[in-house]
């Protein structure tokens, strides 16, 4: 982890025990603490000030572009010169690579948004047949068409487990379009410029699905 890592932070509520997602950044470290700027709630967008104390469930993506994820915990406040907060720096064997991200892909519904950038007034709207974090294929409905390698702007909802609604827009690429073996015509879509933030949305959204589907199969 470099000075700059985007975080995700989980923290549960021992009272309630609702998860809480915060998103923060690294912005010093050592060789026992990693310094970070205050937490942003992603459902409120508010800054929290977690307690001293504070366990977490941390991820971010690594420079192999795979989902790393660690445990640890608030240690104390501090300013560098700015007020942050100081998290135990785990060490390399308990930080866990979790999957390459091109690889996690959900076979899931999403909303989303399809504006055809030389044809505007063919833009329509559909749902993905699958995800990922660098991709989709989604249902083209019969009255719509895209060309290979044609550019698209492109709008995506997820609503994560704890009913928190994000947006996401991206430039993308056609890749193909093709009609599956259930005779639905479909066309496979490459995100081309996703920020590197709604890149860990997207990617943990893709992993709180795998979850999901998993425990229905086990019950």
């Amino acid at each position: 982890m470099d000075i700059g890592t985007l975080l995700t932070l989980t923290a549960i509520d021992p009272m309630t025990g609702i998860n809480t997602t915060y998103r923060c950044k690294i912005i010093e470290k050592n060789e026992h603490y990693l310094i970070i700027d205050y937490p942003v709630n992603e459902k409120t967008k508010r800054t929290a000030m977690l307690p001293k104390g504070t366990n977490l469930q941390t991820s971010y993506i690594g420079s192999d572009q795979s989902v790393y994820s660690f445990s640890t915990k608030v240690v104390a406040k501090v300013n560098v010169p700015i007020p942050a907060l100081a998290i135990s720096n785990p060490d390399k064997t308990e930080i866990k690579r979790i999957q390459r991200r091109a690889f996690v892909r959900i076979e899931t519904a999403v909303d989303v948004s399809i504006h055809r950038t030389e044809h505007k007034s063919d833009s329509f709207t559909t749902v993905t047949s699958n995800i990922s974090g660098g991709g989709m294929s989604i249902i083209m409905p019969a009255t719509s068409m895209v060309q290979e390698n044609e550019c698209l702007d492109v709008w995506i909802v997820l609503q994560m487990q704890n009913d928190e609604f994000h947006y996401i827009h991206t430039q993308s690429k056609v890749i193909k379009e093709f009609t599956d073996r259930n005779n639905v015509r479909l066309a496979s879509i490459m995100f081309e410029n996703l920020s590197k933030q709604d890149q860990q949305v997207l990617i943990r959204y893709c992993f709180e699905k795998q979850r999901e589907f998993r425990t229905k199969e086990m019950t």
